[in-house]
């Protein structure tokens, strides 16, 4: 019994903090996912939108702190209960997921593994099971020495997961799981494959008044593109920076596009607020959310490949 409770103990920490690293890396993307959940067509919860990235970093170092816990033995009862009460959550949201087909990617691991609905659901299951297991056998989960280092270890674990999250909200995520990754070409991620499936790029059109002008700017060798989903929603200082590295862009030859879902008034007047030397096209709102997360931010672009993406704070950064 001891030995079956020890590799339960081992697969739920382990897994847990594999779930909660792969998202720590880009808490941005689990915002939106929760903002997603929260909103009117899936579980109605508008209310619960301006808390959604608060919301996903402390179950995102939860994750990790808890698995680290677990692993070391650390305060087993209420590791075990904190752990079961956890599941039970990502249990209700994949069940929901799966049976209304409301969410197709629950995000569990981020954008580094893609499970479908069903998949999700059914790992959670499995770790309902076995941390439930742990729960009756919780007498058997002892901390790895009697000293303070299990608690040391946790506080470890805490201190460097809220480092991480603090230098990813300044700059962006440290790995990129993302079709839109620096040294990823847009065009062929935009190719359908002999298998059938959906291409990772399926969604990218830049568009003028008239025209998708996505195909001509994928064959440009010095493009910037300055990506701002939601004008209204931006960090307005950042659009000083902007215009600094997009003026410094044109004197060296670059051609230069804002790219928006926000309506045509309120980018209007940021250009004239901030003097903003090039013009906006239209994109849709989920497709910048997941080519950056900067809100505005810089992609420059190579004949469709993507040679560098910075942050609005690190704009000055960018070698043109």
């Amino acid at each position: 019994m001891k030995i079956l409770v020890q590799i339960a103990r081992i697969i739920v920490g382990a897994l847990f903090i594999f779930s909660g690293l792969v998202k720590l890396v880009d808490p941005i993307g689990s915002k939106y996912k929760f903002e997603e959940y929260f909103s009117e067509g899936v579980l109605n919860l508008e209310f619960l939108i301006p808390y959604a990235l608060p919301f996903a970093i402390f179950l995102i170092i939860g994750e990790i702190v808890l698995g680290v816990a677990l692993l070391v033995g650390w305060k087993s009862k209420f590791t075990i209960k904190s752990l079961l009460i956890m599941i039970l959550l990502f249990l209700f949201l994949t069940w929901y997921s799966a049976y209304y087909n409301k969410v197709t990617d629950c995000g569990c691991f981020g954008d580094a593994i893609k499970l479908t609905p069903w998949e999700s659901f059914y790992k959670d299951v499995i770790l309902t099971v076995l941390i439930l297991f742990l729960s009756f056998k919780v007498r058997f989960i002892t901390p790895i020495t009697r000293t303070s280092l299990p608690f040391k270890i946790v506080v470890f674990s805490l201190l460097v997961s809220a480092g991480v999250t603090y230098y990813v909200l300044a700059h962006l995520p440290i790995i990129d799981f993302r079709a839109y990754s620096i040294g990823k070409n847009i065009a062929d991620g935009m190719e359908y494959k002999d298998d059938g499936e959906m291409p990772p790029i399926h969604d990218f059109v830049l568009e003028d008044s008239q025209n998708d002008l996505a195909p001509e700017i994928l064959k440009m060798d010095k493009v910037m593109l300055v990506i701002a989903y939601s004008v209204d929603k931006s960090d307005l200082e950042g659009f000083t920076e902007i215009k600094k590295v997009s003026d410094k862009a044109i004197e060296k030859g670059y051609k230069v596009y804002g790219v928006s879902a926000s309506f045509t008034d309120e980018i209007e007047l940021t250009k004239s607020k901030y003097q903003l030397p090039f013009e906006f096209l239209f994109c849709d709102e989920t497709t910048l959310k997941t080519m950056i997360r900067s809100n505005p931010g810089v992609i420059i672009l190579n004949k469709g490949t993507v040679v560098e993406k910075k942050s609005w704070g690190d704009a000055d950064e960018i070698k043109l």
